[in-house]
């Protein structure tokens, strides 16, 4: 009896088969959403890590609670200014990094 191999596909196959290839808008989005979503999990277990709850984080960010919640959930509907108050307010370091054709332009 013969057995047939399974095609093995990486990731970055299977994004590019049912969501598009990357500068598709539809990856662009998924991408983006991807990020933020990783995003506000940094923010949940950096605070976890902290032993802050979202109400003591949001007082020294300045917010409330809610948006810290809104926040960690994902991070999208946030501005970098928040985001930078926030791990600055955790005592983490967070770093964006832009890249204009061939450059990187790297903010702290």
């Amino acid at each position: 009896m013969a057995t047939e191999e399974m095609k093995i596909y990486t990731l970055a196959e299977m994004k590019d088969k049912y969501i598009g290839k990357i500068g598709n808008p539809e990856r662009d989005e998924y991408e983006y959403e991807l990020r933020m979503d990783v995003l506000g999990k940094m923010i949940k277990s950096a605070r976890q890590e902290r032993k802050l709850t979202q109400e003591q984080l949001g007082k020294l960010v300045g917010v409330q609670k809610a948006q810290i919640s809104k926040l960690e959930r994902s991070a999208n509907s946030a501005t970098i200014d928040t985001i930078i108050k926030v791990f600055r307010a955790l005592k983490a370091e967070i770093n964006f990094n832009v890249k204009l054709e061939d450059n990187f332009l790297k903010l702290a």
